[in-house]
């Protein structure tokens, strides 16, 4: 284990757990509400979104830090997962959600832990980036640890409830495509 790879890791915890922390004091009826006007799928629904992709995200990260490219993952493809995880799962339970979303982000942590620098450092083309050669590092701070940080400021905003002074309000006033 890195220092650098235990620094990812410690990140992707943090951010499970503030969304984690966030949606355990959701009444009923708002982990049931959609998270905006465009995205249609209830709060709860992208909690558990957020928790099923951990292991995903990670194999990303290990495909790049192996120097392998990775294709055919496109944001219509990307797309098309979300919109399939939303039609299987119209309803979730929260107690077990938000147990799968820390169990998924502890797991996808120790993953990131066995990083050494030298495959955090490591590039290759990653179709999700347009191709461009991007590390791993990236990929994780972009997908598994970002992910958590992103949802939990489209649910505050679906709430409007106050941003958490621990992000900057300009990474949440920008808008991700990729979600």
């Amino acid at each position: 284990m890195s220092h650098r790879s235990e620094l990812l890791a410690a990140r992707i915890e943090q951010g499970a757990e503030a969304l984690a922390s966030f949606a355990e004091g959701l009444s009923e009826g708002e982990w049931q509400m959609p998270v905006s006007a465009t995205d249609r799928r209830s709060i709860g629904v992208v909690v558990h979104h957020v928790a099923s992709v951990y292991p995903v995200e990670i194999e990303l990260a290990r495909a790049i830090a192996s120097g392998k490219a990775v294709t055919g993952v496109t944001p219509e493809v990307v797309n098309q997962m979300n919109a399939h995880h939303a039609r299987q799962l119209t309803r979730v339970n929260k107690a077990e959600t938000l147990e799968l979303l820390r169990r998924n982000s502890r797991g996808a942590a120790g993953k990131v832990r066995e990083f050494t620098d030298e495959q955090l450092d490591q590039a290759a083309p990653f179709s999700l980036s347009f191709g461009a050669p991007v590390t791993a590092q990236f990929v994780i701070e972009d997908h598994a640890l970002r992910h958590s940080w992103h949802h939990l400021a489209r649910i505050r905003a679906a709430l409007e409830k106050p941003q958490l002074p621990i992000a900057s309000k300009t990474a949440v006033q920008h808008a991700f495509w990729i979600c």
